[in-house]
């Protein structure tokens, strides 16, 4: 199938600036590095032989910036992904990843991973397994509750009876915290960051699982496009809706709980990335997921940029990625894009 014209620009447009965003990421930092130096390190990296002189900017890209970039570039196109997915899913564009409890559950998992003193694997693991448990809980209430024709409904408020009752258990856990160490570790986590998770074990990891959830969602972009016409619809056209839409659950939910667990809470990036990409080429899934998945990449690169600059320490990026994405969406709802919802 032939792309858009104004598809193909879009796409070449997204990747362009997603590859800008990279190299910008490399140069910026405490340890600032011109773009020749960088284009040096790369060269002496592929020959195999690092003269004295930049060594410490080969340390610099290849152990510090590298894992990090490409760890936030997996992330973001998979928060984007799985709310693109989401909103399609749902035919509701308010609807984020985390609206079935995932986030929630890996905050409880982190945190009570955190109270009880894990080591960093066991940390990213509980919080990946309770992200993964709530939404289990959500869909086992709701296929409980049944609802006919109001399953989405169902599915949703049975999301939003776990997300209360995570943050509860989350509260409860940072009143018991030693307020000197376990309760500023989980606030921190709970905020969001990159900078204790970018290293290439976690790259691998991330990497798995996207592969794993993205793949179908890609796959079946076409089948969930049906699904926006209404289940009597795609049922008429052969689709199975209830085991598509499990599926796609499954997989969204994977894409946000390894992100989860990995970097902490980062709000809005599958809110607000699905809106710009629909924006930019139209609610076809077709094109809208890959643009998502760029889209989301590069938004992710460059706020964690800002987030490594702003400061001379860092800023969490959960807090950045609220402060830029409530105002832009709420300057699309007031510029009468009222149309998507």
């Amino acid at each position: 199938m032939k792309k858009h014209p104004r598809e193909a620009l879009v796409m070449a447009s997204l990747g362009a600036a997603l590859l800008g965003a990279f190299i910008f990421s490399l140069m910026i930092g405490r340890f600032g590095l011109p773009w020749g130096a960088i284009f040096r390190v790369f060269a002496a990296g592929f020959s195999g032989e690092v003269a004295p002189d930049l060594q410490q900017a080969y340390n610099v890209i290849f152990i510090i910036r590298l894992p990090r970039i490409f760890l936030t570039l997996l992330v973001g196109a998979a928060l984007a992904l799985s709310g693109a997915a989401y909103q399609s899913l749902f035919r509701n564009p308010l609807v984020s990843p985390d609206i079935l409890g995932v986030t929630s559950g890996a905050g409880v998992g982190a945190a009570i991973g955190i109270l009880l003193d894990l080591p960093s694997l066991g940390i990213h693991l509980a919080s990946f397994l309770l992200g993964i448990g709530v939404v289990a809980l959500v869909l086992s209430l709701s296929k409980i509750l049944g609802g006919g024709k109001n399953a989405s409904v169902v599915l949703i408020l049975s999301g939003t009876i776990m997300n209360l009752l995570a943050q509860s258990i989350v509260s409860f856990t940072k009143y018991v915290a030693d307020a000197e160490s376990k309760l500023p570790e989980i606030t921190f986590w709970l905020m969001g960051s990159f900078a204790r998770s970018g290293n290439y074990r976690n790259i691998l990891g991330m990497l798995t699982f996207f592969l794993i959830g993205g793949i179908p969602i890609f796959l079946l972009r076409w089948k969930i496009n049906v699904l926006t016409f209404g289940d009597e619809e795609a049922r008429s056209m052969g689709i199975d809706t209830k085991r598509l839409r499990g599926l796609i659950i499954v997989c969204s939910t994977l894409l946000t709980a390894a992100s989860v667990s990995l970097c902490g809470t980062i709000g809005w990036v599958g809110l607000i990335i699905p809106h710009i990409s629909r924006l930019l080429v139209g609610p076809n899934n077709r094109a809208l997921f890959p643009a998502a998945l760029l889209s989301g990449s590069a938004f992710m690169l460059i706020v964690d940029d800002f987030a490594r600059a702003i400061v001379p320490g860092e800023l969490p990026i959960g807090v950045l990625t609220a402060f830029v994405g409530a105002p832009l969406f709420l300057y699309m709802l007031f510029n009468g894009k009222r149309d998507w919802l």
